[in-house]
């Protein structure tokens, strides 16, 4: 079992120049998201939200990783 949960992922393939997949999750009862370049999955930003307001999310590179996995399986 894992310890997030993918609320959301939108995929923007609108851009000329560059795309992006955008996951929205939960993990420890806060909400987090965290982009990736679509090409390679490359980290973008990763944001936790609080309060009514966003800061960047100290996020471990397992965490990560593992997301970036589910995104792959997603798209």
């Amino acid at each position: 079992m894992k310890d997030y949960e993918i609320k959301r992922m939108v995929v923007d393939d609108e851009y000329y120049t560059e795309e992006f997949v955008t996951t929205d999750f939960t993990y420890n009862n806060q909400d987090y998201s965290i982009s990736f370049s679509k090409e390679d999955l490359e980290t973008v930003n990763a944001w936790m939200f609080e309060d009514d307001k966003s800061v960047p999310a100290n996020l471990s590179e397992r965490m990560i990783d593992s997301i970036r996995e589910d995104v792959k399986k997603r798209i």
